[in-house]
């Protein structure tokens, strides 16, 4: 189990991470969604002991990583692709870390085979890698231990459609014997095919989780108008709260009989009207971060 507790990160004036509490259950994948700068990676960089929080903290198995005997055979961890020695083959690459954490070396060829590189692409050297395979290496890496918990940022950057497909097949086997997985996309559909629950980040806060059913059932009301000006003027006089996404919608806290009467009353032609889960996970990412900074956050 992963849990987070009050994590916060401060670099001066500037908070990348604000006060973000979560858990992650064994037997489930978390996905951990926000736009670029919203701080997921330094989130999961201090779950993995490699930044100091200013606050709060977390624990994997139920300690500090920094604290686990032998982190490698309980925790797989894939942060950065790119982060691997570019002189070495793959097969190297695994060999090293089958002897640093322990684990028979026949595993580096189970391993390999797992992830789908070849006996060519195991022999060849890493900066000859395309990212797709720097990805599939270092996934094999992660699960070289056999871990429990699998801490992936970014995992299905460089892949194709089919190993997309076949990376969400293997995290859903992982998750459905008991392991617990923690990860954060932009693929936004994805996510939504193999995730058990959800976290969204915008400007370091968590600004929503639960299952995907209780946060899709909750979005409240998506609407389209001639004129949005106008119609969130009108809202807001009812009293209603307005969130407008980047694409023009805009997201009301209320049911659709409700929106549809405040702009009848107001006079404004609609073009859409409907309930905000009904766009699916994509179009509510876009209303919980509408606005947020996409610049990255300063490390």
């Amino acid at each position: 189990m992963i849990a987070v507790e009050h994590l916060s990160k401060r670099y001066g004036r500037h908070a990348a991470v604000e006060d973000v509490s979560f858990v992650c259950e064994p037997g489930t994948v978390t996905g951990f969604l926000g736009p670029n700068g919203a701080g997921k990676s330094t989130t999961m960089r201090m779950i993995c002991g490699l930044t100091p929080p200013s606050s709060g903290g977390a624990t994997v198995c139920g300690v500090g990583y920094r604290h686990l005997p032998n982190p490698g055979r309980q925790v797989g961890v894939l942060l950065d692709a790119a982060a691997q020695h570019a002189g070495r083959t793959g097969r190297e690459a695994l060999t090293l870390s089958a002897q640093l954490i322990g684990v028979d070396r026949r595993a580096v060829e189970e391993k390999l085979d797992l992830v789908g590189l070849n006996a060519v692409a195991a022999k060849r050297r890493v900066r000859a890698y395309s990212l797709g395979m720097r990805q599939r290496l270092g996934l094999a890496q992660a699960l070289l231990g056999d871990p429990r918990v699998l801490i992936l940022d970014e995992p299905a950057n460089g892949l194709d459609p089919e190993g997309i497909y076949w990376m969400r097949g293997l995290l859903r086997e992982f998750a459905d014997r008991g392991g617990t997985v923690l990860l954060s996309s932009h693929l936004l559909r994805e996510v939504e095919a193999v995730a058990d629950q959800l976290v969204v980040i915008g400007r370091g806060r968590v600004v929503a989780r639960g299952s995907k059913r209780e946060l899709l059932a909750g979005a409240g009301t998506l609407v389209r108008a001639r004129d949005p000006q106008t119609l969130a003027g009108a809202l807001r006089r009812a009293g209603l709260a307005v969130t407008a996404a980047t694409d023009g919608a805009l997201t009301v806290p209320a049911d659709a009989g409700a929106v549809g009467q405040v702009a009848a009353d107001a006079g404004v032609a609609l073009l859409e009207l409907r309930p905000a889960g009904g766009g699916g996970l994509e179009q509510m990412f876009l209303t919980l971060t509408a606005g947020d900074s996409v610049k990255e956050a300063v490390r």
